[in-house]
This record gives C-alpha cells, sequence and structure tokens, in this order.
C-alpha cells in the first residue's frame, strides 16, 4: 500500500489540496467502515502528504456523521505519523477575529456521547492519557508556519466542542466565553482522542469565520456569511500547509508515538482474538 508520513484532513471549505505532485487516490476500507471519502495522496516539498475531506467532497457529512474511527484508522494504515486538523471555527474571543489563524492547546467535550469515541471495548480496555489534546511540537510547528505563510495566528485556547449541527444559542454563547473558552467548533472530538489512541501526533489549523453568536457588532452566524469566509481561509490553509511540511522533515518523536505503551490494562491472555484481529494495526507491537 501507498505511504505517507504526514497526514492532512479538511474541514469546512478545504475540500482538496492544490499543487500537488505525483497525485493517487486511494479508497480505503477499515474495520470501522469507509473513511469519509478517497484519500488523496501527492508530493509538497518532496515528502509524501495524504488528505482526506472531513466531511466529504460536496459537504455531505454532518459532524455527527463524519466516521472519525475509519478516518483515523484510514491515516494510520496509510503509515501517518503527523496529522493536521484544518478546522472551520468560531471565536469567542474579541482579538480572535474572522479570518485570524489560532493553534489552540486545549479541548473540552460538550458533545452527546452519539459518536464512537474509541477503537477500543469488546475485551480490550485502554485508558490514554489526554491531558494534552493536541502535539505541542506539531503546534510549534504549525504556528511558524503560519506567520511565514503571513497570517494573524495565534497560540493557543481552547476549543469546545459542540454536537452541531445547529449552532449555538447565546446562553450557550455567553457560557462558553464565561468559562474562558477561546473557540468553537463540531468536529475536533472524537477526532483528537482517535488520533492518541493511533499514536499519531495531532494539531490544529483553527481557521476562525466569525464571532459564534455572543458579539453586540456582528450578525448571527449564518451559511452564507462563513461561506464567504471559508474561501479566504481555504487559499490561506493550503499556503501554511505548504509551509509546515518542511518544518517537519523527514519527522520528530511526539509523545503521541507511545500513547499506548502504558495504557492497555487488560491481561493479554484474555483478550479475544477478534478484537485482536480488528485493533491489531494499533496494539500488536504491545502485545
Amino acid at each position: 500500500m501507498a505511504q505517507a508520513k504526514i497526514g492532512v484532513i479538511g474541514g469546512s471549505g478545504l475540500y482538496g489540496m492544490q499543487d500537488l505532485l505525483n497525485v493517487e487516490e486511494i479508497a480505503l476500507e477499515t474495520p470501522f467502515g469507509a473513511p469519509s471519502d478517497v484519500y488523496v495522496l501527492g508530493d509538497i516539498g518532496g515528502q509524501r502528504v495524504a488528505f482526506l475531506p472531513r466531511h466529504g467532497r460536496g459537504h455531505r457529512l454532518t459532524p455527527s456523521e463524519v466516521p472519525s474511527r475509519a478516518n483515523i484508522y484510514g491515516f494510520k494504515q496509510l503509515g501517518v505519523h503527523y496529522l493536521i486538523s484544518v478546522s472551520a471555527v468560531g471565536s469567542l474571543r474579541e482579538d480572535y477575529a474572522p479570518g485570524h489563524i489560532v493553534i489552540p492547546d486545549q479541548l473540552f467535550d460538550r458533545t452527546k456521547g452519539i459518536r464512537p469515541c474509541t477503537f477500543f471495548g469488546n475485551g480490550i480496555v485502554v485508558h490514554i492519557t489526554f491531558e494534552h489534546p493536541f502535539c505541542p511540537i506539531l503546534s510549534e510547528r504549525l504556528y511558524a508556519a503560519a506567520r511565514a505563510a503571513g497570517a494573524t495566528v495565534h497560540q493557543g485556547g481552547t476549543y469546545v466542542c459542540m454536537e452541531g449541527p445547529q449552532f449555538s444559542t447565546l446562553a450557550e454563547s455567553e457560557e462558553n466565553r464565561r468559562r474562558g473558552h477561546a473557540l468553537i467548533g463540531m468536529t475536533a472530538l472524537p477526532e483528537a482522542k482517535l488520533a492518541r489512541e493511533a499514536e499519531i501526533a495531532y494539531a490544529m489549523l483553527a481557521m476562525v469565520t466569525d464571532y459564534d453568536c455572543w458579539h453586540p457588532d456582528h450578525d448571527s452566524v449564518t451559511v452564507d456569511a462563513v461561506v464567504a469566509v471559508l474561501l479566504a481561509n481555504a487559499a490561506l490553509s493550503q499556503q501554511v500547509i505548504r509551509a509546515v511540511v518542511p518544518l517537519i522533515g523527514t519527522g520528530f518523536e511526539s509523545p503521541a508515538h507511545s500513547a499506548l505503551q502504558n495504557a492497555i490494562i487488560t491481561d493479554r491472555s484474555v483478550i479475544p482474538a477478534t478484537t485482536r484481529e480488528q485493533v491489531g494495526l494499533l496494539v500488536d507491537k504491545y502485545l
């Protein structure tokens, strides 16, 4: 199978990558079903990169329908060690304005528990550490790449993940601000948790499209308003990705790359063979 060390998962507005060389498309099946779309592999700066549109080309999948387990498992099958999430977000801070980029460092989960959030269960119990959900090393490189691309970029902040697909109520938006959250979106979870379980270093390029609904001087969020900003953000995000690939280079060691080393609590002798086969790509080296 074709391999790529760097992966990019594109959110709203980013459904493809321009300027890839030696392009090939790969349709994968995983033990967790089909991913959102085919993976597009190509070269950037001499490095092989795998791209996947999170919502499918044409934006067919709601945030709750995104098959995150299949998406992340597919990246693992392709050999991805470093995964960049490009995500459209609303801002909960005055200084994080539409058109800006944020490299968040924390997550807060407000999803409803209807999204499958682990590869494990069915006879194998795994407890990963997740206090730092984004790889700090990859995040630093993304920040440097965004600055090199000329973006207005901010480092740090908590992304609160809501279920959607509806936008926030005013009460929810004001409560999220009261808690000190910086950004709101609908797709970072369980994606970030699954990337950690797959031992993939994960960081986010959060592209601000709006002020949610809290800002008294801005209209409520609408699709039309968001799409207008998305078009500019999509071009900017591709510039940042082109700039970050050489900063990743041949790779670096991330704490995420050994996340399962001390996380499997189940007695190896009682793990069912069918379960071990399903998640073997993730755990065999520890069993």
